[in-house]
């Protein structure tokens, strides 16, 4: 079942990428129509740009500032720079989201030893980082994407678009996690009612005292067995609801850097190779919890996230060498995905990693007071890191 909603999560991915080039290149069209535009237009949108955002920071300006910017098309293009960049990112990912699976499968580790606080520690940095993902990379780029000069007619009259996609992608993943747990768990009430029928249609047969004694034991195993199940199947719902959301910003800061031009590429890259390994680092740590006998599904699951980013910067490459990626339909597109992936990762940091790691985990809250606070550290450290790294990226 979780093999399967892999595979519509990779389609998902791929169609959203599809979508974006394709309208970019439809976009494009107009723009050699509609190329001449007065002067003074775009010099009233420059000075409107400047007035307004001017909060942007040195190497970390994504889009254009002007009109005028909206329909040139940049020269100054290092091709060869951005394909070494697309296999250095795929390494670094790749290293982020394997070695947490590695660790935790090369051999049996005891509780305490070295290999579990390294895990632990970088659970609670994983949680930390998504949670700084979605508050600083994704909603600030979200909202300076829905106000980009690139951007026209009803689009500008209404603020409250980033929130508005937010809100639809909760809402969205709120009802998608409820019908998969409930389909899983009636699935397994089934089950457990077929062996217990099973059980008793035995027993019947046997004249002896232990007959109730038995059935009893047999029930009491399988609703434990069946809340076992339905624990298990919620983590792996939610690992794969927060792999969705990682993949979708993943396709978009790709898209980024491969419709950046040379001038801050250096910085926004390193800034990138770092996002992209700390995230790995976290979705790794949240596969472990999946608890997967073999390495199919999560060598999967790795790859399809190791892949995004590199697929991201190579469609980026594409549409820069064909069409304006400034044009209003890329701008847009990238502006609502953004959105989208902010509310995805919002719901799961808080709903599975905080609320079911920390605060509803009777574990947790049992542990010793030097635990919590190596947990509540790596916790805040991961959330800092990563709001550092959003200066550049």
């Amino acid at each position: 079942m979780i093999k399967k909603y892999l595979s519509i999560l990779l389609l998902i991915t791929t169609y959203i990428a599809i979508v974006i080039a394709q309208e970019a290149e439809h976009d494009h069209d107009h723009d050699h129509a509609d190329h001449d535009h007065p002067h003074e237009e775009a010099i009233a949108a420059e000075g409107d740009a400047h007035a307004g955002h001017d909060h942007d920071h040195a190497g970390h300006n994504h889009g254009p500032t002007s009109l005028e910017d909206c329909v040139a098309v940049t020269t100054d293009y290092n091709l060869g720079l951005r394909i070494g960049a697309i296999f250095i990112i795929m390494a670094a990912t790749m290293i982020g989201v394997f070695a947490p699976i590695i660790l935790h499968r090369i051999r049996p580790y005891s509780q305490h030893g070295v290999r579990y606080w390294i895990l632990t520690i970088s659970k609670f940095f994983g949680t930390g980082v998504i949670l700084a993902v979605a508050f600083i990379h994704m909603i600030p780029e979200a909202i300076m994407r829905f106000e980009s000069p690139c951007i026209v007619d009803d689009w500008t009259s209404y603020h409250g678009f980033v929130g508005v996609f937010a809100l639809i992608a909760v809402f969205f993943i709120q009802i998608v996690e409820l019908a998969i747990l409930s389909h899983v768990e009636k699935k397994h009430t089934n089950q457990d009612t077929n062996s217990n029928d099973d059980t008793t249609a035995a027993n019947k047969d046997i004249e002896t005292g232990s007959v109730v004694k038995g059935g009893s034991n047999t029930h009491v195993d399988g609703h434990t067995h069946m809340m076992i199940e339905n624990s298990k199947d919620m983590r792996d719902v939610s690992t794969i609801v927060l792999e969705l959301g990682i993949v979708i910003h993943s396709i978009i800061i790709g898209l980024t850097l491969g419709f950046s031009s040379n001038e801050g590429f250096t910085a926004l890259f390193i800034a990138l190779v770092f996002h992209q390994f700390f995230e790995g680092l976290a979705l790794g740590t949240r596969i472990n919890e999946m608890e997967h006998k073999n390495y199919i599904k999560p060598l999967i699951m790795g790859l399809i996230f190791s892949l995004t980013t590199p697929v991201g910067v190579a469609i980026g490459i594409g549409v820069n060498l064909t069409v304006n990626p400034f044009s209003q339909s890329s701008v847009l597109g990238q502006a609502i995905l953004d959105s989208l992936a902010a509310g995805i990762l919002l719901y799961n940091a808080f709903i599975s990693l905080i609320a079911g790691e920390i605060n509803h985990n009777a574990a947790f809250r049992r542990s010793s007071l030097p635990y919590k606070a190596i947990c509540f550290l790596s916790l805040y450290i991961g959330a800092a890191l990563m709001a550092l790294l959003g200066k550049w990226a």
